[in-house]
């Protein structure tokens, strides 16, 4: 009687456990051919390059991620993607995409992914663009999006007073460019890592010490922050 029990169990887990690879094994081939549709290429060498990494981990992420896309497309009036991406950037991109779990960052990822994915985008393939947002977090994201909210022609050389973030950013002038204050630690911090990816150029002292008061813009930043924007097709 004492011996039948744990089989019972056992037998339940075993089904359970069946189930779940079955449901892996079928989102894995549906995730493959959603990536077949990007690198144009074979939902065979999709899920072959995927299988070691992919094929079950992170399950939801690459559901959210396919949805996500999808719907993103049909904001700019695409029913597909209109161009291949090169695999060099695509298997980057779709493997570190499918370990993000931020909400905010996942839609980041989406928007780089689908203006790849456009003919009609003006975003070129580099692959810096992917480990930059794998370094971002939430804040830093955030932060960078206010910060490029401005004119990057007008902030340029005077820069922006960083006071104000994460929820405000303003243009400087010729007498707050003298003596800004600094902004909270946690904002230094997160604005230290942009610099560090070469989003931003912090203030420089006498002695070559970093300020974060103010900060200018830089081109690597500035096609970062529109490669992970939404890009409207030229017709609409």
């Amino acid at each position: 009687m004492h011996s039948e029990e744990p089989l019972t169990e056992s037998a339940k887990a075993v089904q359970e456990v069946a189930k779940t690879s079955g449901k892996a094994i079928d989102g894995a081939r549906e995730f493959g051919g959603f990536i077949a549709k990007y690198i144009g290429g074979t939902v065979e060498q999709a899920l072959g390059i995927f299988e070691d990494k992919l094929k079950y981990y992170r399950f939801e992420n690459q559901i959210r991620l396919m949805q996500r896309a999808s719907q993103l497309l049909k904001e700019i009036g695409l029913s597909a993607p209109t161009r291949p991406i090169p695999l060099k950037f695509a298997i980057p991109l779709l493997e570190a995409a499918s370990l993000e779990d931020d909400i905010y960052l996942q839609d980041l990822w989406a928007n780089l992914l689908v203006n790849a994915a456009n003919n009609e985008s003006c975003m070129n393939f580099k692959n810096s663009y992917i480990e930059i947002l794998k370094s971002l977090t939430p804040m830093e994201a955030l932060i960078l999006k206010k910060i490029y909210s401005q004119p990057y022609e007008v902030m340029q050389h005077n820069g922006v007073i960083t006071e104000g973030l994460p929820e405000e950013i303003r243009l400087a002038n010729q007498i707050e460019r003298l003596n800004p204050l600094e902004p909270k630690e946690e904002i230094q911090l997160a604005l230290s890592n942009l610099a560090r990816l070469g989003c931003i150029n912090p203030t420089r002292t006498w002695g070559g010490g970093e300020l974060f008061s103010k900060v200018n813009p830089t081109l690597l930043g500035k096609f970062f922050v529109e490669a992970c924007t939404l890009q409207k097709r030229h017709s609409q």
